[in-house]
């Protein structure tokens, strides 16, 4: 290899990994700050919304064969320009509200711009899917400037996931044409998902009412404070403190 060649592969080399290094580093800025309210809702609040969450980052042989279908060339800001799914974060919550709730949190409080969202829980695909998705912009210093990264964010139940995964599964490189009777099964399967969901959140509603009304020992409950696996007795002075304030 001449010399000339070798530094232009070098330099091809260099900005294809930083191209790839960024949206690394947007979903690693998602997922602190995501941990960060996962902290928040478990030490100040009776419930914490967020159950789980995963996240990927396409691999540079998968966006080759995506450019490739869709005609893009191979060039970094075209890529960038047409393809949004680079990075994903999906979200995995208890219930239907936390999902409008946790996207609420997103883009008030976090510094993301939304540039498209679309509702396939009020609007469900033919097949039943369900889920939020959110096309965000998450803000990247990197160390020769800040970058705006595209990435896409799913919100869903329990039930709306493990239906998505199974779908998945089932018809994974599955390049036929599917029967009728399935695809009616599977929306069918779908529908029952979604009334799980609404049974369960109308029970968890129902208890909170319950719990409401019947009070618990709110004194006791002060004085401990639990930080991880491990409880704490809080000082009396500063429960003194706190009774002076009151």
């Amino acid at each position: 290899m001449k010399p000339i060649q070798f530094e232009q592969f070098k330099k091809m080399k260099n900005e294809v990994t930083r191209f790839m290094m960024m949206y690394q580093f947007a979903l690693n800025e998602l997922e602190t700050k995501i941990e960060i309210l996962k902290e928040e809702f478990q030490f100040l609040h009776d419930y914490n919304p967020i159950e789980h969450t995963k996240s990927r980052v396409k691999s540079l042989e998968s966006i080759m064969r995506k450019i490739s279908r869709k005609g893009i060339p191979f060039v970094l800001d075209d890529i960038k320009d047409n393809i949004k799914d680079i990075a994903g974060l999906r979200i995995t919550c208890s219930f239907i509200k936390d999902i409008y709730h946790i996207r609420d949190m997103l883009t008030t409080q976090f510094d993301l711009r939304v540039n498209e969202e679309k509702d396939y829980i009020q609007n469900p695909k033919p097949n039943g899917y369900r889920s939020l998705h959110l096309l965000v912009e998450v803000p990247v210093v990197m160390s020769d400037g800040r970058e705006s990264v595209c990435v896409e964010i799913q919100i869903r139940t329990i039930a709306m996931d493990f239906w998505a995964s199974l779908e998945h599964k089932i018809f994974y490189k599955y390049n036929q044409s599917v029967p009728g009777s399935l695809l009616q099964e599977l929306k069918e399967a779908s529908d029952s998902a979604n009334r799980l969901d609404l049974q369960m959140e109308r029970l968890h509603r129902e208890i909170s009412v319950i719990k409401e009304t019947q009070g618990e020992d709110g004194a006791e409950e002060l004085t401990r404070l639990l930080m991880g696996n491990q409880q704490f007795k809080l000082p009396s002075a500063l429960l003194e403190l706190g009774r002076e304030e009151n």
